[in-house]
C-alpha cells in the first residue's frame, strides 16, 4: 500500500513526539519519586533522639526542609546532618529555629569563661580567642596553634544554651618548626621572669603567646603598666623573633 504525503507527515510527527514525551515523564519522575521514603526516613530519624522531638520535616524533590525549634545549635546542626546522610536527599533547607532568652552580655561572659579554661594542658598559652554575641549569635575571633584547638572552641559555642548561630572566623595557624620554637622559648622568657612567674600559676595562662612567621603577638589581661613592659621586653630578648606587637591589657584601665 502506498503511503501518502499526508500519512507521512502524521508518523514523522509521531515518531518526533514519542521520544519526547518520553524523556518527560522520566524528568517529571527524577528525584521525586523518592520522595515518600526520604519523608519517611527522614521522620524516623527525627522521632529517634529526644532532642528533635520540636523538629519537623517536609520532602519536595529530594529536597528536605526542616522547621520547628531545638534547645541547642547543636541539636538543630545534628538534625540536618543526619537527614543530609539520608539515601537519595539533594539537599537541606534548614529552617529550625534555637531556643534562646539568654541575654548578649550574659552569654559573652559564659562563653569567655569556658574559653580561657579550655584544653588546659595542651599549650593554651599559644592560643588567643576573642568573641562577640548579638542577638544570640556569636562570631568566634582570634588565632590558634592548631585544629583541634579551633574545634574544641567551635564545639563550645555550640553547646551553649542560648547560642543560636556560630560564626567561625578563627585562624589557624601555619606548622612551622621555627614558631613552634619561638612558642616556647618565648614562653619560658615570660612565665620564668621573676616579675612575672605569678602569672604561670594560673592555668588559664592569662598571658596568651601568638607567633606567625616570626611576628609575635601578646594578648591577655596584666596587673600593671610594669609587667606588660616587661613581658614585651621578654618576648623582643628570644632569637628569631621578627617583631613583637604588645596587646596585653592593664586590669582596671579602659578597654
Amino acid at each position: 500500500m502506498m503511503m501518502t504525503a499526508t500519512t507521512k507527515t502524521l508518523v514523522l510527527i509521531l515518531a518526533i513526539a514519542f521520544p519526547i514525551s518520553v524523556w518527560a515523564q522520566s524528568g517529571t519522575v527524577g528525584t521525586g519519586r523518592y520522595d515518600q521514603q526520604i519523608q519517611q526516613d527522614v521522620t524516623k530519624v527525627l522521632q529517634s533522639k529526644d532532642k528533635w522531638k520540636g523538629i519537623t520535616a517536609s520532602t519536595d524533590d529530594a529536597i528536605v526542609t526542616l522547621n520547628g525549634s531545638a534547645k541547642l545549635l547543636i541539636d538543630k546542626l545534628d538534625a540536618a546532618k543526619k537527614a543530609d546522610k539520608i539515601e537519595h536527599v539533594q539537599g537541606i533547607r534548614d529552617h529550625v529555629q534555637v531556643e534562646s532568652n539568654v541575654p548578649d552580655e550574659q552569654l559573652r561572659q559564659q562563653l569567655g569563661e569556658k574559653l580561657r579554661y579550655d584544653r588546659v594542658g595542651y599549650g593554651i598559652a599559644f592560643n588567643a580567642i576573642a568573641l562577640n554575641v548579638q542577638n544570640g549569635v556569636v562570631t568566634v575571633n582570634g588565632d590558634v596553634r592548631d585544629y583541634p584547638a579551633r574545634d574544641s572552641a567551635l564545639a563550645i559555642a555550640e553547646t551553649t544554651p542560648g547560642v543560636k548561630e556560630v560564626v567561625d572566623n578563627i585562624n589557624v595557624l601555619p606548622t612551622s618548626p621555627m614558631d613552634d620554637d619561638i612558642r616556647v622559648r618565648v614562653a619560658r622568657a615570660i612565665y620564668g621572669n621573676g616579675s612575672l612567674s605569678k602569672y604561670a600559676l594560673d592555668p588559664q595562662k592569662p598571658i596568651r603567646i601568638v607567633v606567625d612567621k616570626g611576628h609575635v603577638t601578646l594578648y591577655g589581661v596584666v596587673d600593671n603598666q610594669m609587667d606588660k613592659q616587661i613581658a614585651e621586653q621578654q618576648a623582643k630578648s628570644v632569637p628569631n623573633v621578627f617583631s613583637v606587637d604588645d596587646k596585653l591589657m592593664v586590669a582596671g584601665s579602659p578597654k
